[in-house]
């Protein structure tokens, strides 16, 4: 009943504010949207440079953190304001609804929010700016979006987001936090996608992947609530067009290199086989040659992400989250089972918290997303994106960090990429 509400309202707030000429009838499946097919990755936007623990001026070749994410530009974030409550985005050729704000009341807050099954089936009634074929994103669609220039609010306690950035374009895109007033934290900025996690987490619980835009990370989200009953809520942002983005289309190139030709990306067939600290995982994919290639780079986190393959786990396929073409070194991770390494980016995971806020960097866990929940168990999935301290001892983190007690690792593997268009 509420998803039925919600679409009612919202139907009659776009006959209100006007459809834009883009939207003329509502079997209209290509209007406005650029003639973009593949799946190009958009860049992080970030710019600034970070030593191990905060902003630093522009490295050299040759100085330390040298091939971080802001020394590369893939491509820029476009976006396109459509004036009739969508956005279209010129790198992907997805449209999106421009605000979560569901109910039409001028907030976004609780009210907004819809359990995974009323998501998913709102999709088919959700009739926006004129368009009929809205669906709920994939989380590499999902993912899209994200953007690397926003500041984690993990860890604050205050009872306002002013002045925060999230990770997502504001000058484009309506944004709230999590809903104080409704018993939510700030940090509870949780979208819905249609990836559900082939295994399981928190000890047997169905789980969904989604992007949360005031931490900046992907994490699964149990679909219902874990002290209580109830199923969870998330917000929704629904998207057409480039039903083709996200899928690879991948390569191998018989000397141990793949090409991925939806990314325009070529990735190196085996990872480094050990753990590295974020400033070593640098130097060591800018120094790589191989192949008769000598640009090799650190990927940024929405590149590495791409390669994620959401179909397999170690639980179901007795594999990494990652084409089988690709090779992936076996661990035994922090509850003795065999796993799957976390691997690093180049990109800073920029915190709030001042003389730190470039601490940490992003990382993609191929394997489980270990956490100490009274023991060790998958607590994210594999195919989540979290962060790791960039220097440090892993042994300082017995029981992991944070609420859900997240395996802290610090020295963290590397598989190179380069871009070949």
């Amino acid at each position: 009943m509420k998803t039925k509400l919600y679409i009612m309202i919202i139907m009659a707030f776009t006959i209100i504010v006007g459809c834009g000429e883009s939207a003329t009838s509502s079997d209209n499946t290509d209007g406005n949207l650029p003639d973009i097919s593949g799946y190009p990755v958009v860049d992080t936007d970030q710019t600034t440079f970070y030593d191990t623990t905060t902003e630093m001026s522009t490295p050299s070749v040759g100085d330390a953190f040298y091939g971080q994410d802001a020394q590369y530009s893939g491509n820029q974030p476009s976006y396109t304001d459509n004036g009739d409550g969508t956005v279209t985005d010129n790198v992907t050729g997805l449209m999106w609804q421009q605000s979560s704000d569901l109910n039409g009341d001028g907030t976004i807050d609780a009210d907004d929010k819809l359990s995974y099954d009323d998501a998913l089936d709102g999709a088919s009634s959700f009739d926006l700016a004129g368009y009929s074929d809205w669906r709920l994103p994939s989380i590499k669609e999902a993912y899209s979006l994200i953007l690397f220039s926003g500041e984690d609010i993990s860890g604050f306690e205050g009872t306002s987001a002013e002045g925060f950035t999230p990770f997502i374009d504001t000058d484009y895109f309506e944004f709230g936090y999590g809903d104080l007033d409704a018993g939510e934290r700030l940090i509870d900025a949780q979208f819905a996608t249609t990836s559900n996690y082939v295994s399981t987490t928190m000890n047997g619980q169905e789980t969904m992947f989604g992007t949360n835009l005031a931490d900046g990370r992907i994490k699964g989200y149990g679909l219902t609530m874990p002290f209580g009953p109830g199923e969870k809520t998330f917000y929704v942002m629904y998207v057409r067009g480039n039903t083709g983005y996200g899928i690879n289309e991948f390569i191998d190139n018989g000397d141990s290199t793949i090409t991925d030709n939806a990314t325009g990306l070529m990735w190196m067939q085996d990872d480094n086989g050990e753990g590295l600290i974020w400033e070593d995982a640098l130097s060591y994919a800018e120094n790589y040659e191989y192949a008769g290639y000598s640009d090799w780079r650190l990927p940024n986190v929405k590149e590495l992400q791409s390669i994620v393959d959401y179909t397999r786990s170690p639980a179901t396929s007795s594999s990494a989250a990652i084409d089988p073409l690709f090779n992936c070194t076996q661990i035994t991770n922090e509850g003795g089972e065999d796993d799957y390494p976390h691997f690093w980016s180049s990109t800073t995971h920029a915190s709030w918290v001042e003389g730190h806020e470039g601490a940490q960097a992003a990382y993609l866990s191929f394997g489980r997303a270990m956490g100490y929940m009274g023991q060790w168990t998958d607590v994210h999935g594999a195919g989540a994106q979290r962060s790791d301290p960039k220097i440090g001892d892993p042994n300082d983190y017995p029981t992991g960090h944070g609420p859900q007690g997240d395996a802290i690792r610090i020295f963290n593997y590397v598989r190179c990429v380069r871009t070949i268009q």
